[in-house]
């Protein structure tokens, strides 16, 4: 019964160490267009329309002598309030495009991308711009830190599907 009860016990704390603070799932949709390429895709937080940090930007590293990069100002919001300033790649930022489907990316209370929050209120940005495509921008306000888990979502109606943010205290 000890023993049951410490493997009980072990395994909540294993849960709650690994559980993400912060998870964001987004929807890349399948579009029916002659020409797809795949979007790029910024994710970053805002407090009062300041420019707080990047979570992740999502682009063609492959492309060769960073060919890529030069496409990143079609994300026009993102490029104005950081991108510009950046010097990519940023490590822990900067990754690959995403295809068609849900992805989910996490990040813990202690990673790097989240020490500049402080305690309040601030919104999660995703910027989304596609070659021979569109541009669009999503909004979903949270608080920080959460006394409970917040689950807010905001639906795209062309390069972006569904984006879930999940704040866990």
């Amino acid at each position: 019964m000890l023993k049951h009860a410490l493997a009980v016990c072990a395994l909540a704390t294993s849960l709650s160490v690994s559980a993400a603070d912060l998870q964001i799932e987004i929807e890349i949709p399948r579009l029916d267009v002659a020409e797809y390429h795949r979007p790029y895709v910024a994710l970053w937080i805002e407090q009062d329309n300041q420019h707080i940090t990047d979570l992740n930007v999502w682009y063609d590293l492959k492309m060769k002598n960073n060919e890529g990069e030069k496409w990143l100002k079609d994300m026009r919001q993102w490029w104005r309030r950081s991108g510009r300033s950046l010097e990519l790649p940023v490590d822990g930022v900067s990754a690959a495009t995403r295809a068609v489907g849900t992805h989910t990316v996490n990040f813990s209370r202690d990673s790097a991308a989240l020490k500049p929050l402080k305690a309040g209120n601030y919104e999660l940005l995703v910027e989304a711009a596609r070659e021979v495509g569109g541009r669009e921008i999503l909004r979903i306000p949270f608080s920080w830190p959460a006394q409970q888990t917040q689950v807010a979502r905001a639906q795209g109606s062309s390069e972006l599907g569904r984006i879930t943010l999940t704040v866990n205290p």
